[in-house]
């Protein structure tokens, strides 16, 4: 049976007693240098385009430059050239999206009709009156 002081009532509330015998470790801080935070992101430089563009194209036909000339003079006429047309634009080839198998088809159905069927329950559990 647990001893109870002889002038306190039973409702009382007693002090905690001292242990004695255990003794706290006391608790150490440690310290850590850590590296000190960036203060900002590092920049990334990022290329310049050509003047053409990022296709490379040029941007103007370029003017021919003149050809030197000859001590002799010329007896022939060269026939005009005719200016240089830039290449034609191809348009890029889209692939084309795989056809579906048969067995995703009947997934594809299956999962519509199980969607149909999820949102009539509902409705017709909300038509249901409760009383």
């Amino acid at each position: 049976m647990a001893e109870t002081p002889p002038n306190i009532s039973p409702g009382a509330v007693l002090p905690p007693k001292k242990e004695t015998g255990k003794v706290q470790p006391k608790k150490e801080t440690v310290r850590i240098n850590l590296p000190p935070k960036p203060s900002a992101a590092p920049t990334i430089k990022l290329p310049t385009l050509p003047p053409g563009g990022p296709t490379g194209a040029p941007s103007a036909i370029p003017a021919p430059t003149p050809a030197p000339q000859a001590a002799a003079p010329r007896t022939t006429v060269a026939a005009p050239v005719a200016p240089a047309r830039p290449a034609p634009v191809v348009p890029r080839h889209v692939a084309a999206a795989p056809a579906l198998s048969g067995l995703d088809q009947i997934l594809a159905l299956a999962a519509g009709l199980a969607g149909l069927v999820a949102i009539g329950t509902v409705i017709w559990l909300m038509l249901i009156p409760t009383t």
